[in-house]
């Protein structure tokens, strides 16, 4: 049975990647995100099933439509987000603190749990969701840090929910992640080679490591896996 796979922020970087692991093994791909353009050259490179939703994850009218038009869902992969940090002046007076802070709440933890809250009635048993957090909530960055610490201790009360259906919930923490749009193209060569080289695997991650580590807990491989977060960061950030 072909399963439908829903990956927020499905355009570029790791989502894109998470999208053609999927496509790969031949599922419906169902990429959403904010800017038209990038989600069609996606579609375009992927090959295999995949369609777009163009739309504002933020936006709970925007959300509710998606979901009443998508029928059953198998996998939903909370990809959406990042520091938008990257995108504002330093603050300049507590108003501007606050702002800061919403927004980093905002892009990742609003769009995760409204994009989820509203495909859980359509999701089949047996399924999953998958959020994508980072290193920075164990290494603390800010508002951006916070707001993913926030999505793993959530992710353990959906967890909890989900559970009695059969559907697994869990987070995938990157570390420092080369070719993806995360920092705005401003870091120099030497500061990407110093992250690389803070793994201990002495390089950097690419999107496929994590589109690997996401397609393994969507699959009937891992069904008894739910409730964790998991690392993917070369040993940069040990856990045990």
């Amino acid at each position: 049975m072909t399963r439908t796979v829903v990956v927020t922020g499905g355009g570029t970087g790791i989502g894109h990647a998470i999208a053609t692991r999927f496509a790969e093994d031949g599922a419906r791909v169902i990429i959403t995100g904010r800017r038209q353009s990038a989600l069609d050259r996606a579609a375009a490179d992927i090959a295999g099933n995949v369609e777009v939703a163009h739309f504002d994850a933020t936006d709970a009218d925007a959300v509710t439509a998606f979901a009443a038009e998508i029928g059953p869902v198998d996998v939903v992969v909370n990809n959406a987000g990042g520091n938008t940090d990257f995108d504002r002046t330093s603050p300049n007076g507590l108003g501007d603190v606050a702002d800061s802070w919403r927004a980093n709440f905002e892009s990742n933890v609003l769009t995760t749990v409204l994009m989820t809250t509203s495909l859980l009635p359509r999701m089949n048993g047996g399924g999953t969701v998958i959020t994508i957090g980072s290193i920075a909530a164990d290494k603390g960055s800010g508002s951006y840090g916070a707001a993913k610490a926030a999505i793993a201790s959530w992710n353990i009360d959906l967890a909890r929910q989900l559970g009695p259906r059969s559907i697994t919930a869990n987070v995938v923490a990157p570390g420092y992640i080369a070719d993806t749009e995360f920092f705005r193209d401003v870091l120099t060569d030497d500061a990407k080679d110093g992250m690389a080289a803070s793994a201990m695997t002495r390089r950097a991650g690419t999107p496929q490591d994590i589109a690997e580590m996401v397609q393994f807990l969507a699959s009937d491989r891992a069904r008894q896996i739910t409730a964790q977060t998991f690392a993917v960061n070369g040993g940069e950030w040990p856990s045990r």
